[in-house]
């Protein structure tokens, strides 16, 4: 079916459905790389080399030197733990309401552009079929134009009308496993997160909130 046809050729075969699937795809692409490598920077750290860390330092009050510390981790524990230790210093009522705080705000940068994966995943599936079905209709008109045509002819305008449902499930596929495996990936964070906010309130309990 594809012999002697170049790319734009395949393209032209499945209708307009298959360069919105395209630039979906490239768009899918774009999203995963960032995300993976995003992830994989700020995973570097684990939460307990941070944590002990952390907690050492807030036990010898080097509190300058946590600020400091978090400020040089690319983690969304860092920001956690210095919102903590930021309302600690200016003597704020709850230390572990800044904490979550700061949770939520890391949460929502971790969960950006994860949503187009979503979507994508849910949406390029219908678009597929969206072109099948035109690929069909059009199939069927162009043979009733012509007043002619068998089995081989029908199959033949089905089968190019297909290739636009395949699209559509080649861009799916990778954007579901990857949204859920980010929706995993940020549920841990936000565990690690929550325990990093839990040690810092503990540790912080009984001092005096004085800075050296």
């Amino acid at each position: 079916m594809f012999e002697g046809k170049n790319f734009i050729d395949i393209l032209n075969m499945g209708g307009w459905t298959l360069f919105v699937l395209l630039g979906a795809s490239i768009l899918s692409i774009t999203v995963i790389c960032f995300k993976s490598v995003e992830f994989w920077t700020k995973s570097k750290v684990t939460r307990s080399q941070f944590v002990h860390r952390l907690v050492e330092k807030i036990k010898k009050d080097r509190f300058e030197d946590v600020v400091d510390f978090c400020d040089t981790v690319d983690s969304p524990l860092a920001p956690v733990a210095k919102a903590g230790i930021i309302a600690f210093k200016e003597n704020e009522g709850n230390i572990g309401e800044s904490m979550e705080r700061e949770i939520m705000i890391q949460t929502v940068k971790l969960e950006q552009f994860t949503t187009i994966l979503g979507t994508l995943g849910s949406v390029a599936v219908y678009i597929g079929l969206f072109g099948t079905v035109l690929g069909i209709i059009r199939a069927f008109h162009d043979i009733s134009k012509m007043g002619s045509g068998g089995i081989s002819v029908v199959i033949g305008g089905v089968s190019e009308a297909l290739i636009a449902t395949a699209a559509g499930l080649f861009v799916a596929i990778p954007a579901v496993i990857a949204y859920n495996f980010f929706t995993k990936l940020i549920d841990k964070f936000i565990v690690n997160m929550e325990y990093c906010s839990s040690a810092v309130e503990d540790t912080l309990k009984g001092k005096t909130g004085k800075w050296l």
